[in-house]
């Protein structure tokens, strides 16, 4: 179903995501005199069918609402270039997208530096260009960490939540007890956590994770897949996976030295290939990204070295 209402006046729209594995984005509405839209979809034109159809079908007009995007993802972020010129999102995630070219270029040049082939780099660099959409005409309207939006019967506090992004935010109804977690938790896949320069993006994932454990949650409203409970189960399975991956990572390094594309072939992925070399350019990028992300967290920790001979680094456990 496009649309269902999940809790009285709250409705979730699920948009389309066309050559996304995600399938689709569960965009969020509180139906209020000045109603919230809560993630958006890809800027597409079946994502803006879709999703304008099924505001319509719930009575918002598209025009006359607020937006509160997660992160600046173009499946969250993408869509509300269409729908408004203003947007609410966390203060440090307004920052990482004015500088979002910066920081990618930062990250080709380090993955190089780390093994990756410059053929790759070169294809990388052109298929992350695709995911650039404009936003020029947006203003964003910046929030800090626990500060408070009221829309009709709904008291939401802002919680920063860094890891999928840096500057990742979920919404909290501590009275409702209910968490709309973007991509910070998901039931139905793991959450990407990619390596950013000047971060440590597993760490503050694990530590957002066990913020929002102390929480009182009956019921999560994620930005993919299904809504449900059971919120600490699924922490601990989330904190489980990052374990086993950051395991598999000291093994591969028992049998020697090793750089982190070569790492990268040693961890279990949950996808599909029968030859690595032939993956599509931007499942590469979220292999060495996501792997970066626990190597730095492990070197942070002591439990793995890095060493840097003329600009190749490797790493020693």
């Amino acid at each position: 179903m496009l649309v269902s209402e999940v809790l009285p006046g709250l409705f979730m729209v699920r948009v389309p995501l066309p050559g996304s594995p995600l399938k689709a984005l569960n965009s969020y509405v509180i139906r209020a005199e000045r109603p919230l839209i809560i993630d958006t979809g890809f800027n597409m034109d079946v994502c803006y069918a879709e999703l304008v159809g099924a505001l319509r079908e719930i009575g918002v007009n598209y025009g006359r609402a607020d937006y509160f995007i997660t992160h600046f993802h173009p499946d969250h972020l993408g869509l509300a270039s269409r729908l408004t010129n203003s947007v609410y999102m966390g203060d440090i995630e307004i920052e990482v997208k004015r500088n979002l070219a910066t920081l990618r270029s930062e990250n080709l040049r380090y993955f190089e530096m780390n093994g990756v082939p410059r053929k790759d780099i070169e294809e990388m660099a052109i298929k992350l260009r695709e995911y650039v959409e404009d936003i020029s005409n947006i203003t964003f309207r910046p929030f800090k960490d626990g500060e408070v939006l009221k829309y009709g019967d709904y008291k939401l506090r802002t919680i920063l939540t860094p890891g999928h992004t840096p500057g990742h935010m979920c919404l909290y109804d501590e009275e409702k007890k209910i968490l709309f977690s973007g991509d910070h938790i998901l039931f139905d896949t793991t959450p990407n956590i990619s390596y950013w320069s000047r971060y440590d993006t597993l760490k503050e994932y694990i530590n957002s994770l066990d913020k929002i454990y102390e929480l009182d949650i009956d019921l999560v409203f994620p930005g993919h897949g299904r809504h449900q409970g059971g919120v600490r189960k699924r922490i601990l399975e989330l904190k489980g996976h990052h374990k086993r991956r950051l395991e598999e990572i000291i093994a591969a390094l028992k049998s020697g030295v090793k750089n982190a594309w070569e790492i990268s072939r040693h961890i279990t992925w949950n996808i599909s290939y029968s030859n690595w070399d032939n993956l599509p350019a931007i499942q590469k990028w979220f292999i060495i990204s996501e792997t970066l992300a626990h190597i730095t967290y492990l070197e942070n920790i002591g439990l793995i070295t890095k060493e840097n001979k003329d600009g190749k680094i490797c790493y020693i456990s």
